[in-house]
């Protein structure tokens, strides 16, 4: 399982790259090898607010469907418009290729609650 070090991590299972007052979301690498073949990804518009711990989109695999939780608070400047014609990015790059939205944070703080790769890398070990 790859967990890059400088990410940080929610107990969601999405990852957080920090861009100075911006940050870039996506889910991790164990999120998207549980859910299977991704087949469609539903994102919010640029200018929607999301909240920490609150949903803001859903993943469709061919098992299930799966909520997306935001990491932090903000307004979305940016999404990955690749993933509508694309989905299966997300089980092909879930780093690089299948980042989903990018958040101008409303509260930096809220930074300090997320994992470090190796807290997160200890959690997905328990479950």
């Amino acid at each position: 399982m790859t967990t890059p070090k400088d990410l940080r991590y929610s107990e969601e299972h999405e990852w957080v790259k920090v861009e100075g007052e911006k940050v870039r979301v996506g889910i991790t690498h164990f999120a998207q090898s549980e859910l299977g073949d991704i087949v469609f990804v539903e994102l919010p518009e640029v200018g929607d607010e999301v909240t920490a711990n609150e949903t803001f989109g859903s993943v469709e695999s061919v098992k299930t469907v799966s909520e997306l939780y935001a990491p932090v608070s903000g307004k979305v400047v940016e999404v990955n418009e690749d993933l509508s014609d694309n989905p299966e990015f997300v089980n092909e790059s879930p780093f690089e290729k299948a980042w989903m939205i990018v958040v101008e944070l409303s509260d930096s703080s809220e930074l300090d609650k997320l994992m470090t790769a190796e807290q997160y890398e200890a959690m997905v070990k328990e479950n």
